[in-house]
């Protein structure tokens, strides 16, 4: 990647951006061009996901070892709230599958946390995977539209 490349995610006129992370998703629409986005709010996917000792019970169930010998373990607890982020994650890459292919974009950029690029790359469809022109690893889903573009602009 060049210096200037570096300098900054190229978003192609009406490209989608996706800002998101395990409970919220921004889909936004380029309606500038590369060197002026002008970003403007497509959709937004908004879970209630509560944190994991909030879903299920208070302790782990436990398990005999042998039928006689009366050893006894825990079971690890469930992390509801990780599975949760998983099916919004899923949910959303085929909301992105939707909006790619009713509006014929060519180009989706990705702006997420590590963890959440992570679960949308295994989620989203290989048609949308090969429409990716740029990732960023950050939670920008609590910034405003401005603020988006900003970083952008900004992102080494």
């Amino acid at each position: 990647m060049s210096s200037e490349e570096a300098e900054m995610v190229r978003i192609p006129h009406r490209a989608v951006v996706f800002v998101g992370d395990g409970r919220k998703a921004l889909f936004l629409r380029n309606e500038g061009d590369e060197r002026f986005p002008n970003l403007k709010m497509e959709a937004v996917f908004e879970r209630e996901n509560p944190s994991a000792h909030s879903h299920g019970s208070d302790r782990p169930g436990r398990v005999g070892k042998g039928s006689h010998s009366g050893q006894r373990s825990a079971v690890e607890i469930t992390d509801w709230h990780e599975l949760e982020e998983e099916r919004f994650a899923r949910q959303v890459a085929a909301a992105a599958e939707r909006l790619l292919r009713s509006e014929h974009a060519t180009s989706l950029i990705v702006v997420a946390p590590p963890r959440t690029l992570a679960e949308l790359r295994s989620a989203f469809h290989d048609d949308v995977r090969r429409r990716v022109v740029a990732e960023l690893d950050k939670d920008l889903t609590k910034h405003p539209v401005g603020d988006i573009e900003k970083h952008l602009r900004d992102a080494a």
